[in-house]
């Protein structure tokens, strides 16, 4: 549809107004039925532990934000009004992703699966390619490059110049979001494991680039873009003013999203400290690591007469901290005549 004979953007507009994207559609129905054809076969296989109902819903809510935002009116319009275009970058980038990642896609497909194909998605999760690309440092400085590339540079004319690029950015986003949640958000079995202090502040990260982002738009003195000029309908902002909106959404929408997701992990982290005694994570892997220590002390002095497996029952069940000063005491003392000797 031309930008000349869209009516005016309303809400209703936004909701009724539909495009068809082969494309999208396409990938959307096959990832949805082959998730659910996965969910299906874990209930077969595993009648007592079924596929969670959260997770199917949560990946194919990420599947559905991914058609609204370029099937509906958001994508109807992301080629004549700049701020809608941001809109549908922080759906692809912001929200889609983190549902996808929450949907757990990989596990469920190891659940599922049998071999061959159960052994080679084994062995392209430890390859060092997918080792690299879900590095969290990665995931941060690929998200923070896209959010600074496509905004602040020359690179919005191509879009609006170029269908194949547009599209291409749409990829780009999905991509970027998804590699930067993945270890944030996600379980999968990738390599890494960031502890829950760290994932939040790698999501801090990315607030204060959104929100610089966000201000250089909002302070344009020109149109930066100038093929927002072209063809553009009368009910339509001027460029400079839709530009500043833009820069709105992006600062404003942005921040909020990024704060949902610290939210979601700092809670996730109060659970998960509360399911351990209220220890946290720091204090239940110090008295994990001490109890090795003292165990294998222990099993090492210990009398002929005394099981290995008793003298570690001993170290784990002990809570007495002047008893695990003595035996860390006498395990240091031991490493000396170790060296010593």
């Amino acid at each position: 549809m031309g930008s000349q004979a869209l009516p005016p953007v309303t809400v209703v507009e936004l909701v009724s107004l539909w495009q068809f994207a082969p494309v999208v559609t396409a990938f959307a129905v096959l990832a949805a039925g082959l998730y659910l054809w996965g969910v299906l076969r874990v209930r077969r296989r595993h009648p007592a532990r079924p596929w969670p109902w959260y997770r199917t819903a949560l990946f194919l809510g990420g599947l559905a934000v991914i058609v609204i935002a370029t099937e509906s009116g958001v994508g109807s319009y992301d080629d004549v009004l700049f701020w809608d275009h941001m809109i549908q970058h922080l759906l692809l980038l912001m929200v889609a992703p983190p549902l996808l990642v929450v949907g757990q896609p990989v596990t469920l497909l190891l659940h599922a699966s049998r071999n061959p194909v159960h052994t080679w998605t084994k062995k392209l999760l430890r390859s060092h390619v997918v080792t690299w690309i879900t590095w969290p440092p990665f995931g941060v400085a690929l998200y923070l490059g896209v959010i600074v590339g496509t905004h602040l540079t020359g690179f919005m004319n191509v879009v609006l110049s170029n269908d194949t690029v547009h599209e291409a950015e749409h990829v780009l986003f999905l991509v970027a979001g998804y590699l930067y949640f993945l270890p944030l958000i996600g379980r999968e079995p990738i390599h890494w494991r960031v502890s829950y202090p760290s994932r939040i502040f790698l999501l801090f990260l990315a607030m204060p680039v959104d929100a610089f982002t966000g201000l250089v738009l909002g302070s344009e003195n020109a149109n930066p873009f100038p093929l927002l000029a072209r063809d553009r309908p009368s009910w339509a902002p001027t460029p400079l003013t839709d530009v500043h909106i833009g820069g709105a959404v992006m600062w404003v929408g942005g921040a909020g999203l990024m704060f949902a997701a610290m939210l979601a992990v700092f809670f996730a982290w109060s659970r998960e400290t509360a399911s351990d005694g209220g220890l946290g994570w720091l204090e239940t892997a110090r008295r994990a690591n001490f109890a090795a220590r003292v165990g294998a002390h222990q099993e090492a002095g210990a009398s002929p007469g005394v099981p290995a497996q008793a003298a570690r029952a001993s170290a784990d069940e002990s809570v007495d901290d002047d008893e695990h000063l003595a035996a860390y005491n006498a395990y240091l003392t031991r490493l000396n005549e170790q060296h010593d000797r």
